[in-house]
């Protein structure tokens, strides 16, 4: 739970030290979709997962059920076809993953180039969240941190410009031509 922190400062010759509490074994994943669909506004899809387990005891990230339970949802509420660009995250490439994702006609994935975050969207969207929500914050506890990020995620998903913006730091465009093989 240690804070980003933006700005500080110390009486001149003092070098500024941020005191935080002791380290926690505690960890927070996020998946999020920046979704886009022709003549509406953009939206921010996302859900937190908060892992319990003590430090080396088992996987502590999404595991590939949990990218699938996002795209469910997701499908359903946007009520179309869903076009991935993904990074490559090993779990984006999990067997299971894939076979689901090609089991489903209304799914299409794109992979992006090894070691390309410049061409991520969702890198941009972290980016706004650490600067914004968690900038300058030491959090008392993981339910603090948790409901900073799901308040600081609600406020981005209503400010489809920011999540526009993301897009256009990416130099990609929101039109695809043909089906890619995964």
């Amino acid at each position: 739970m240690m804070p980003p922190t933006r700005r500080t400062w110390a009486r001149r010759g003092h070098t500024p030290v941020v005191r935080v509490r002791g380290r926690s074994h505690r960890r927070f994943s996020i998946a999020a979709l920046a979704c886009y669909k022709h003549g509406e506004r953009s939206r921010l899809i996302f859900r937190p997962k908060r892992h319990e387990r003590p430090k080396g005891a088992g996987r502590r990230s999404l595991t590939w059920s949990d990218y699938r339970d996002l795209l469910i949802p997701a499908h359903q509420q946007l009520g179309g076809p869903i076009v991935l660009v993904w990074d490559n995250l090993n779990v984006h490439k999990d067997a299971r993953l894939r076979a689901f994702i090609g089991r489903r006609d209304w799914i299409t994935c794109y992979y992006l180039p090894p070691y390309a975050p410049d061409l991520n969207l969702v890198e941009g969207i972290w980016s706004l969240l650490r600067r914004s929500c968690q900038a300058n914050t030491a959090f008392a506890d993981p339910d603090h941190l948790l409901g900073t990020l799901r308040r600081g995620l609600g406020q981005l998903q209503y400010r489809s410009d920011l999540i526009d913006s993301c897009l256009a730091a990416t130099g990609l465009e929101r039109t695809t031509t043909h089906r890619q093989g995964q």
